[in-house]
């Protein structure tokens, strides 16, 4: 299994978004993200912290159902 970079919070979104997400709102430090499928809206927030937790981008992951090499080749 690949590890997930260490990246910034603006990476991350930039990411997301060649990927179809959508900035919905902030509030706070709090960037949330949302993604339209067929039957369901995915929905993930991205803490604007810089920088980020190591585990937080897995966990984004996680909410995205996006691989680790998915996610590498949106970057």
């Amino acid at each position: 299994m690949t590890k997930v970079p260490n990246l910034s919070y603006t990476e991350v979104i930039r990411a997301l978004q060649r990927d179809s997400w959508v900035v919905v709102r902030q509030k706070g430090s709090h960037i949330r993200l949302q993604k339209h499928r067929r039957m369901e809206v995915l929905k993930v927030t991205v803490p604007a912290h810089r920088p980020l937790k190591r585990s937080t981008p897995s966990h984004i992951l996680k909410h995205t159902r996006l691989s680790v090499q998915q996610f590498n080749d949106l970057l």
